[in-house]
């Protein structure tokens, strides 16, 4: 019995960049780490905070209501409508909500991002249960650091559908680039290095699911 859907079978793919507009942003504007360096819901620098509009280009009001309405606003009703589906026959749901990035980007953190970061929303989005579970497999997993809640406490999607009252459950796994690709130009995967992160990305997945089932 599965406790999760992926849209795979429906072939779904990007059709967009994270430059257009960023799905994992509040669609008020509203940061998602106060006081810190954030990025914009439709984004008008890089990572590096090299500038993506010539001047006098950026989006305006109108254009980032419109990158909403088209973009933002179908991918998140259909994400409400799988969990909702998906706690209605199982009665649980878990949105495991995966992320990548570059392990050094002093725009948003100092040195080198920890290899495997899970967002809970400092423990609010998930039970406290799954959380330990998922912490007890980092514990054992010497090759890679680990942390919850560090740096990346989860963005919009973790904070915005994780409702464990209800029943829905949501975390967020940042991943560090350096555990599976290049970071540099041509930013190349790198299966010598997936082959050694690929099996405690699924005993994390197992332990969600064995989680649900017992939930």
């Amino acid at each position: 019995m599965t406790f999760w859907r992926t849209w795979e079978s429906e072939r779904s793919r990007a059709t967009h960049s994270r430059y257009v507009i960023d799905l994992n942003r509040d669609p008020g504007g509203q940061p998602l780490y106060p006081g810190a360096n954030n990025t914009e819901l439709c984004p008008t620098t890089s990572f590096s905070e090299a500038p993506l509009y010539r001047t006098g280009e950026q989006p305006d009001e109108a254009e980032i209501e419109a990158r909403r309405a088209s973009v933002w606003q179908p991918y998140h009703d259909k994400i409400a409508s799988e969990l909702a589906a998906i706690r209605e026959k199982h009665g649980v749901a878990v949105l495991w909500d995966a992320h990548s990035i570059r392990s050094e980007v002093p725009r948003f953190f100092d040195g080198r991002l920890t290899d495997l970061n899970l967002g809970s929303g400092g423990g609010v989005t998930a039970a406290p249960e799954l959380l330990n579970r998922l912490g007890e497999i980092a514990k054992v997993t010497a090759d890679y650091s680990f942390v919850i809640d560090g740096r990346f406490k989860g963005g919009y999607i973790t904070r915005h559908y994780g409702d464990p009252a209800n029943n829905i459950h949501a975390i967020q796994l940042e991943q560090s680039w350096a555990t599976y690709m290049n970071e540099d130009p041509p930013f190349g995967f790198r299966e010598d290095l997936a082959t050694g992160v690929r099996p405690v990305l699924r005993r994390f997945l197992e332990s969600v699911a064995a989680w649900a089932r017992d939930a």
